[in-house]
């Protein structure tokens, strides 16, 4: 049996991630100039345009200047934006679920509620942006200096709670290279291989974030760790396990407990 408590366990941590944008004042409306989305479309420069609530669904805006243009609640929904120029741009609000932003320049734009789900970011310029309010569940490429170890924890936990064990696997390896010792990422790792059936790799997981967490004298984490170690054991070896000790359910109820005490201060 898949254990599927264990999963619900990490997904429960959700609740308390930065990425949550609901609460965001609602933007004041205003109305798409026309005149400058027909100029994009025709010329793709469109500098400090006014395209805000621009209707721009699969646009074919590749190599395109929009640098300082307001497109905030446009929708770029799987639009062409390789090596776009969205430096300094307003995005607050705007939909590029599934957008190419391949090689794109989005230095210093406004990244406010923005919906980046699955788009690409592979090489795009995000100096001077951040991404802590936008949506970004399955979004491929974001580059390692443009979140931190806790940003990225905190993604691969939305991708786990997707059922995107290996996405989840990518953003606790960032993570993990941004702080080598990041022992929250160790665990939800081990979480993610479990449930991609790699027990070797969730079982050596557990064992360095325990390790970890002994170091940096926090019982808790060491003994949810261990607990998770024991629990992978259970799957293994069910007859034998089962004769040492608790039962599977009691060890990942302390799962659940501990990460979510891990990521309160997001």
């Amino acid at each position: 049996m898949k254990l599927k408590i264990l999963t619900t366990a990490i997904l429960l941590t959700t609740t308390s991630l930065g990425v949550i944008v609901d609460t965001l004042a609602p933007l004041p409306a205003k109305a798409e100039n026309l005149q400058h989305t027909q100029q994009l479309l025709a010329t793709k420069q469109c500098a400090q345009c006014e395209l805000s609530g621009a209707g721009l669904v699969l646009a074919d805006l590749a190599g395109a200047n929009l640098s300082g243009a307001d497109l905030s609640r446009a929708n770029l929904s799987r639009a062409n934006l390789i090596g776009a120029d969205l430096s300094g741009a307003n995005l607050t609000g705007a939909s590029l679920n599934g957008a190419n932003l391949s090689g794109a320049n989005l230095s210093g734009a406004t990244l406010n509620s923005t919906d980046l789900r699955d788009a690409v970011l592979s090489d795009a310029k995000l100096f001077g942006t951040s991404l802590r309010t936008s949506y970004i569940q399955g979004t491929m490429g974001i580059p390692q200096y443009a979140g931190t170890p806790e940003d990225f924890y905190a993604w691969g936990v939305v991708e786990s709670q997707r059922g995107n064990y290996k996405a989840a696997i990518a953003n606790y390896n960032q993570a993990l290279t941004l702080k080598s010792d990041f022992a929250p990422a160790f665990l939800a790792r081990s979480v993610s291989r479990f449930n991609l059936s790699d027990y070797r790799g969730a079982t050596q997981d557990a064992q360095v974030a325990a390790t970890l967490f002994s170091v940096q004298q926090n019982s808790l984490g060491y003994q949810t760790a261990q607990n998770v170690i024991k629990g992978v054991e259970i799957v293994q070896n069910p007859p034998k396990a089962r004769s040492r000790g608790p039962s599977i359910g009691d060890f990942f109820v302390s799962v659940g407990s501990v990460l979510l005490q891990l990521v309160s201060f997001f």
